[in-house]
């Protein structure tokens, strides 16, 4: 039996028939890690090697599991969000294909061997700090979403560190920064391959980015991908995100 802690409650990961731990207090997963689950093009065979990057409260890693016999290692620093991880691993038995590690994703060369991930995930802090940034007062938050402890250099040098050789790399990020990460991403060998844009709604602008990477990929053949619109006129889901979101 999975204990809960007071401000702990268990949500339904619809599309993957699973059970995951959310506070609201402390953390609950986004249509971001919906989002970058969906757009992550997994082998659903056992041989391949994955890792979930600031795996935040596993939310990511158990929507893969979904699509994959292969086994995930999801990274997170905050203990109290591994924790959080790690227990919804074991409610839903599979601790044998998951395993969630407490680390900075600066020392994850020291749980997981360079150059041998075939696919990596990510859903980075968005915010970058500098003296006029604005953090969220609370200290779960702050650290998921500002690079308090991890910033875009870290998250690509890793990334282009655990991938193979035309391994590939799914991030979720924010448009704001495209140029930024297109930079970076160049600067580690992960060669951009496909952006998908996200609006909330028609009219409104772009606020969610998904970008594809392969490590020392060529140059040729990048595509930009037709937009996801997240809800319609009525503020209702349109249907192909209904359908990642409940299956």
């Amino acid at each position: 039996m999975v204990y809960l802690r007071e401000d702990e409650r268990i949500d339904r990961l619809m599309s993957v028939n699973l059970d995951i731990i959310q506070s609201h207090t402390v953390f609950s997963f986004s249509i971001d890690a919906i989002l970058l689950a969906n757009f992550a093009q997994i082998p659903s065979h056992d041989r391949a090697s994955i890792v979930d990057l600031c795996s935040g409260n596993g939310a990511v890693a158990l929507m893969l599991s979904g699509k994959t016999k292969s086994s995930i290692k999801g990274i997170e620093i905050q203990e109290r969000l591994a924790d959080m991880a790690t227990r919804s691993i074991q409610l839903n038995n599979l601790a044998d294909q998951i395993d969630m590690i407490e680390a900075d994703i600066a020392e994850t060369t020291q749980w997981i061997k360079k150059d041998s991930v075939d696919i990596l995930t990510c859903n980075p802090p968005y915010f970058p700090i500098h003296s006029l940034s604005k953090k969220n007062p609370n200290p779960y938050l702050a650290i998921a979403r500002h690079e308090i402890h991890a910033d875009l250099d870290l998250v690509m040098k890793v990334s282009s560190d655990l991938l193979k050789t035309n391994g590939k790399a799914y991030i979720v990020h924010r448009p704001d920064r495209m140029l930024e990460i297109l930079d970076t991403m160049k600067k580690y060998r992960l060669i951009p391959k496909k952006i998908q844009f996200v609006y909330p709604k028609k009219g409104k602008e772009a606020n969610i980015l998904l970008i594809e990477a392969i490590k020392d990929g060529s140059m040729a053949g990048f595509k930009s991908l037709p937009p996801i619109i997240i809800y319609d006129e009525n503020d209702e889901y349109v249907p192909e995100v209904r359908k990642m979101i409940y299956g």
